[in-house]
């Protein structure tokens, strides 16, 4: 396989890492920035929104421009936007430097994709796709231990600035590696958005929406959760953060596994009902930090497990639209991410961080519901789908 799909996971991983590295130091820009936890997390709902809607709609708008100059130009752009962050002096300042790292970082993410699938033999692009996925689930759950250690050791501005020279280094590497590459025709967002009429389908995007809500409803605050619920101070908050993340990536193996082994209709199903009993443990495991970090291994390696299992079960159930489905998916993930946070950051502001477990608990269950109807409906409303839709092609 072409050495440079790494280059490319290298990318996706600063990208990745932007996303959820405020989640560590929610309390530091809170202290700093004299405003409230739930309006701090919205620096982490704003990023994911903004990068859910970006990404098909700057890919729509640039299907022109040449890839390796289209890459330099948004590497440049997320770098101006990490750079008002470092320097950011209020909270308004540092919401634009979000949304400009977003909006670039999205159509980076898509162009890593699309540029890897390209430069390798078809036999390796699978492969290549996934090796660059890798590069972003590492990033969204290694990103936050990475962030609170240099946050709580420097400031949490320092973050940003290893997010600087990390983009620094990608524009180098993709200047001096990677050869000019001709754009392919873009697909467009309302035929993309037409495949969803499979109801099958629709309810699987949901899905994976709801899961990553219910867990971002805790994970986006587990370091208020950790210090008041439990006491912890901040060395023990990026042990837990560091473990959690280990567990994470290990999970992400652990799903593959588990969906190639007993199939993905299962495994979807049984990592949504442990992953719940996880989450809605959680609040009666903090008088023992050990027991904690147990429930608390088993519901980070579940937080990742799930997404290969559902990425083969929409190959499965629409194969003639596969890619646009990988898409939608990851547009998914992030409107989820930026749901769960918005929604955890409500009950912060409205209740207790003490409350969040029980509340992303309950979006859980409406995913494993919305995991049933999918599994539930036949497979003939794709098939009338794609025949009316060759129907119109034809005329």
């Amino acid at each position: 396989m072409d050495k440079r799909v790494y280059l490319l996971t290298i990318v996706s991983f600063v990208v990745g890492m932007v996303e959820l590295i405020i989640g560590g130091i929610l309390d530091l820009i809170s202290s700093d920035l004299n405003i409230g936890l739930g309006k701090a997390g919205f620096l982490i709902t704003v990023f994911s929104l903004v990068f859910a809607v970006a990404a098909p709609v700057l890919l729509t708008m640039t299907a022109g421009v040449e890839r390796k100059r289209l890459t330099l130009l948004s590497l440049l752009i997320f770098f101006i936007g990490n750079g008002l962050a470092v320097f950011s002096p209020s909270y308004s300042m540092l919401l634009i430097a979000r949304i400009i790292s977003a909006a670039s970082g999205s159509l980076l993410v898509v162009l890593c994709v699309t540029i890897a699938s390209s430069i390798v033999a078809e036999k390796y692009r699978a492969r290549a796709i996934g090796v660059v996925f890798m590069g972003i689930s590492a990033s969204l759950v290694l990103g936050v231990p990475i962030g609170l250690m240099l946050g709580n050791e420097f400031g949490w501005r320092a973050p940003f600035i290893l997010i600087l020279a990390l983009t620094l280094l990608s524009v180098i590497g993709v200047y001096f590696f990677m050869d000019k590459i001709d754009p392919k025709p873009a697909i467009p967002i309302r035929v993309q958005l037409r495949t969803l009429k499979n109801r099958k389908v629709l309810f699987a995007q949901l899905t994976s929406f709801l899961f990553l809500a219910g867990h971002l409803t805790l994970y986006g605050y587990l370091t208020p959760y950790l210090k008041m619920e439990i006491g912890l101070d901040g060395t023990w908050v990026s042990i837990v953060y560091l473990i959690f993340g280990v567990a994470a990536v290990a999970g992400g193996g652990i799903g593959g596994f588990l969906a190639d082994r007993f199939g993905t209709k299962p495994t979807i199903l049984f990592v949504t009902v442990v992953f719940g009993i996880a989450i809605f443990s959680i609040p009666f495991t903090t008088f023992a930090l050990p027991l904690f970090l147990a429930v608390m291994m088993i519901w980070s390696m579940l937080s990742w497990a799930i997404t290969p299992a559902m990425q083969s079960y929409l190959i499965e159930s629409a194969p003639e639209t596969s890619e646009i489905q990988q898409s939608l998916n990851n547009s998914a993930l992030h409107f989820g991410i930026a749901f769960g946070s918005f929604i955890g950051g409500a009950v912060i502001e409205k209740g207790s961080v003490a409350l969040n477990p029980q509340v992303g608990g309950l979006i859980i269950i409406a995913a494993l519901g919305a995991a049933v109807i999918s599994m539930a409906q036949h497979d003939h409303s794709f098939m009338s789908f794609t025949k009316n839709r060759e129907m119109n092609e034809k005329i």
